[in-house]
């Protein structure tokens, strides 16, 4: 249903108005100019373009994902046939990898405005599929796998005594060494700053030394490159399949195309490519040209097998996402362990990709945070949006770990969620109990908004709610506390700032905003203003929550999803200010126990 689903809202959006509008959200970028096309390492031809450079709508844009070229017209919109892949994005350039025999001139053309846009990406649903099917049909370990984690049947483990790691703390430790003593399946529970990847870099180099190599996925590839930096930062070899999605040399240095250049054979490799090439472009084909062709292909597949085996023989992890695990590359390949990051954003279908080449399986995350990605209503109703990861914590819960001790948050502000959430087990760390900017300052706010003449109201042009009553009482309450802590500190301390909100329009807004406060200017680079899926993993000083929702029926829409608002909430390491209506708000039983709670500390103080 949600591949049906995404099938149809792609397909409705590719006319004229749409086109507009995916624009403005991030999924196509137009105009377009375009730079060179060349062939990279991997023997791909690729091409270059770039968009406009004061453009800066966040966009969707990521490596893998299918793309296709198009040509708008006043009202009309031609698209290319042939579909390329994103191979690299980097602020406003992008490189494309398109097939053989894609004429790049025909891109070079005056008349109308050239674009491109994400396509709909049918490999990633393919694979699930077939993996699904396989996992149905499957015999021998996959088929146990399948079995144990459907069923109410215990997970089986090793017993040994539990190892010290001195630097990691009592949770953390138990975490590490559950991990090593599960023979099937382990998961790693980390709500917010609890150090949930310092905990399970650990777990993945103790586990190397007990195995020669690991496989190490996430759903998306920033929580990929995010764990790979880490285990880099251990000492591991890591070879991460696909690009980085932040294009620096040090996680360039990493990946397996830039290895695979790297290589002493490299150069011959090349030059029998580009042999080949020229070979083929030849108009006259002379007797021996077949013999000529196989020979220089069988020597270009003989060097590619050497640097593919030296590549892998030496990294003791190989990193991709999910869908990324089903690279040719790795055909073949068996691994004792797998470690899926971020494993409560990933639908379970695509874990069961990587499944299939491991014994065991060790998941970590968080399923109070933001949940995986589904557009179908109908779909996410029949339960796709339940987590492989949800579904074994509820059937075993004895294989579940909570860390519980969190390093990031002023205690006041971790308390709410840790009752909501974590059934009050979450303990603050002594060294950020009492962290704040200001003495007898006030960790949480919420400035009711309802006192002011301000409604909810969708935009036309960037086609969604904003709230311009409340982007305004955002701003002013920010420069209301930044003239509280005195602006040369904000400066000399190096404080940050997130401006939050659930909405994209009022986020889009918002910057448009911040763009045009003088006062502001010199704190721009400070402060980041993102919706709550942007901030997934990170934290700032200060955080400013806009809920944009203000009605008179109390419809909040899918702020009911709490999840989301956990993970807003517990971005803060020492202030907290939410904006909100409170009538509208309070209607919803979590949200009349947040006010009621930010009001009892008012009280205490």
């Amino acid at each position: 249903m949600e591949y049906d689903e995404e099938k149809r809202a792609f397909q409705q959006q590719t006319e004229a108005q749409g086109m507009l509008r995916r624009v403005k959200r991030g999924d196509a970028w137009m105009p377009l100019r375009v730079g060179k096309s060349y062939f990279n390492s991997l023997n791909q031809y690729c091409v270059e373009v770039f968009r406009q450079p004061d453009d800066d709508t966040d966009h969707n844009f990521e490596y893998g994902r299918p793309v296709q070229f198009f040509v708008q017209h006043e009202k009309t919109i031609r698209f290319f046939s042939a579909t390329g892949t994103v191979s690299y994005v980097d602020g406003d350039r992008m490189v494309i990898t398109v097939p053989d025999g894609f004429s790049v001139a025909d891109l070079q053309i005056s008349d109308g405005q050239l674009g491109v846009q994400l396509f709909f990406d049918e490999t990633s649903y393919r694979l699930m599929f077939e993996a699904l099917d396989r996992t149905m049909r499957a015999k021998g370990r996959l088929a146990y796998l399948r079995d144990l984690f459907y069923s109410k049947q215990k997970a089986e483990t090793f017993s040994f005594p539990d190892m010290g790691f001195s630097y990691l703390n009592a949770t953390q430790q138990h975490a590490v060494n559950e991990v090593l003593r599960a023979k099937d399946v382990a998961i790693v529970h980390g709500p917010p700053g609890t150090g949930k990847t310092t905990t399970l870099v650990e777990a993945i180099y103790e586990t190397l030394r007990r195995e020669s190599q690991v496989l190490v996925c996430a759903q998306s590839n920033m929580a990929v490159d995010w764990i790979s930096e880490k285990l880099v930062d251990r000492g591991l070899n890591v070879l991460r399949i696909g690009n980085p999605v932040r294009v620096d040399d040090k996680m360039l240095s990493f990946t397996y195309e830039r290895r695979f250049e790297a290589h002493p054979d490299y150069p011959q490799l090349w030059a029998i490519r580009k042999n080949i090439r020229e070979l083929r472009s030849q108009r006259k084909r002379t007797d021996n040209w077949h013999q000529k062709m196989d020979r220089l292909k069988s020597r270009a597949t003989e060097l590619e097998i050497r640097i593919n085996a030296e590549l892998f023989g030496e990294a003791r992890v190989i990193a991709c996402t999910l869908v990324g695990s089903a690279n040719r590359l790795l055909d073949g390949m068996k691994f004792g362990t797998l470690f899926i990051d971020e494993a409560a954003q990933a639908l379970e279908a695509a874990c069961w990709i990587p499944i299939r080449r491991a014994g065991r399986v060790i998941l970590a995350g968080d399923h109070c945070q933001l949940p995986p990605t589904v557009k179908c209503y109908e779909a996410l109703k029949g339960g796709l949006g339940r987590t492989l990861m949800e579904r074994i914590a509820e059937q075993k819960p004895e294989v579940v770990t909570l860390l519980r001790i969190q390093y990031r948050m002023h205690e006041d502000i971790m308390r709410f969620s840790s009752d909501w959430f974590y059934h009050n087990r979450m303990i603050a760390a002594p060294e950020v109990q009492h962290r704040s900017i200001l003495d007898l300052d006030l960790p949480m706010t919420w400035i009711d908004t309802s006192l002011y003449e301000g409604k909810e109201e969708f935009v036309g042009e960037s086609f969604g709610r904003v709230n311009k009553t409340e982007a305004e009482l955002t701003l002013l309450s920010l420069q209301a506390y930044f003239e509280l802590i005195g602006k040369q500190r904000i400066l000399d301390e190096r404080l940050d700032v997130g401006i939050i909100s659930p909405y994209r329009a009022q986020v889009q807004y918002l910057r448009s905003q911040i763009r045009k406060k003088e006062w502001l200017k010199p704190f721009r680079t400070r402060i980041s203003v993102n919706t709550v899926d942007g901030f997934q993993g990170q934290e700032r000083d200060i955080i400013v929550i806009s809920l944009v929702r203000s009605n008179d029926d109390g419809q909040i829409g899918f702020l009911r999803d709490l999840r989301r608002m956990n993970v807003a909430i517990t971005r803060a390491r020492m202030k907290l200010i939410i904006l909100g209506d409170r009538q509208t708000m309070t209607r919803h039983p979590f949200y009349r126990k947040l006010w009621d709670y930010v009001s009892s500390l008012k009280q205490d103080k």
